[in-house]
């Protein structure tokens, strides 16, 4: 519903009327505001990948190659223990945390689109600088901007999704932003896996085709109609009716309407969104949609982030990659219920990956071919029950948990 999870009677019986039909620009909406995820995905698979490619280290990290080939023996984290190598890799992430900041005020005040179309600008100029680079300084500034354009679309387009979408198959529509971060990742590594081949100029490639989605998402972002949630809470309440319209398919839309009035109402009356988050009557959602559930998602990116910098990829990244996507996706939309044992099972791979790691990975040797073949076993299905549960559950429930006025901060902690 408009207002978000909790409402009153009067709002539920107007939701029994709500009409929609599956329109063109509704599709059209769904399929541009989903590239997002594709820039998170892909930044998630590229940079580690292009962090392990010697040319990339004899050009900018020569002593952590040096140290690389001198000390097969040690463990890969002994090997890349590099400051610098470091603040390149976590720049991203602190100018996303700070980013996202900016972002929640120009989503509430400009609108979804406005923030879509500064990510992907901002992403776009990271990913030429990145390429482009000539010294460590440019790196870290094309990592900067790349940030800055994940903080805006991480904010702004699970937010976009969600107001798009008829509240009836809103949770199937937010996972689209889940799926192209996965296809994403997926295809970062099939690029790495390609150019590390290219000397010396192949992790130029793995970086500069960042702006691949950064120009689709741009270009989209310019035809993408604006949610009417948005365009009512700016007070452009003709223009929202008629986008309401057009991507319900029906003229009948006087029930949601109705509620997106009310929440446009709730939604001014409230002047400080960042400190009403933390008022006792929103510290449920606070401290579920925005702590618990995120704190939760982030296993799996840290698992990933290992791999990705590890020989792991090497081993076979096709069978690698794509069974991982595979595993992922195909049990997304697995129903609700399942979900009761999904933690348990994640816990008892976890354990596996984590043995095998501890006990046969890192120490200059390549992984026996059963050892291997259970790790990725173990990999799959920990994603598989990732996906089952926290996936989709990390982008849905905090655009969807906190009302109108506070959504886009609530995202806000949800980054942080």
């Amino acid at each position: 519903m408009a207002g978000g999870a909790f409402v009153d009677p009067e709002t539920a019986k107007r939701a029994q009327h709500y009409e929609y039909n599956i329109t063109r620009a509704f599709i059209l909406s769904c399929m541009i505001g989903a590239i997002g995820g594709s820039l998170f995905g892909y930044d998630l698979g590229v940079s580690g990948g292009v962090t392990s490619m010697d040319d990339f280290l004899v050009r900018f990290f020569p002593k952590v190659y040096k140290r690389k080939l001198a000390y097969k023996n040690e463990t890969d984290y002994c090997k890349y223990d590099n400051q610098v190598l470091t603040l390149f890799t976590s720049s991203l992430y602190f100018a996303g945390l700070v980013s996202t900041f900016a972002a929640s005020y120009l989503t509430r005040q400009k609108g979804r689109k406005a923030s879509i179309i500064c990510g992907s600008i901002s992403f776009l100029l990271g990913a030429i600088v990145n390429a482009a680079a000539q010294n460590i300084a440019m790196l870290i500034i094309g990592r900067i901007l790349l940030g800055v354009g994940i903080g805006f679309g991480n904010q702004a387009v699970p937010l976009y999704l969600s107001e798009t979408a008829p509240p009836k198959i809103r949770g199937a529509v937010n996972q689209l932003f889940q799926l192209t971060t996965c296809l994403g990742i997926m295809v970062a590594n099939l690029v790495n896996y390609f150019t590390e081949k290219l000397h010396p100029w192949g992790w130029r490639l793995s970086l500069g085709l960042a702006a691949v989605p950064a120009i689709l998402m741009f270009i989209g972002g310019v035809f993408l109609p604006e949610t009417p949630n948005s365009l009512v809470e700016q007070g452009r309440m003709e223009e929202g009716r008629r986008n309401l319209e057009r991507i319900r398919g029906t003229k009948n839309v006087d029930a949601e309407f109705a509620d997106l009035i009310d929440a446009s109402n709730a939604a001014r009356a409230v002047k400080h969104p960042f400190r009403n988050l933390l008022e006792r009557r929103n510290r449920p959602q606070l401290v579920i949609g925005a702590l618990g559930i995120p704190h939760s998602s982030s296993s799996r990116h840290e698992l990933h982030t290992l791999l990705c910098a590890s020989d792991l990829p090497k081993l076979g990244i096709w069978y690698w990659s794509i069974s991982i996507f595979i595993s992922h996706n195909q049990f997304n939309p697995c129903p609700c219920h399942t979900c009761v044992n999904v933690p348990r099972r994640q816990i008892g791979k976890t354990v596996v990956v984590v043995i095998i790691l501890a006990l046969k990975f890192g120490h200059g040797v390549v992984l026996a071919k059963g050892y291997a073949v259970t790790l990725v076993i173990a990999i799959c299905t920990f994603v598989a029950a990732y996906g089952w549960s926290w996936g989709p559950l990390g982008w849905l429930v905090p655009s969807e948990l906190f009302p109108l006025e506070m959504r886009s901060a609530g995202r806000v902690w949800w980054s942080v």
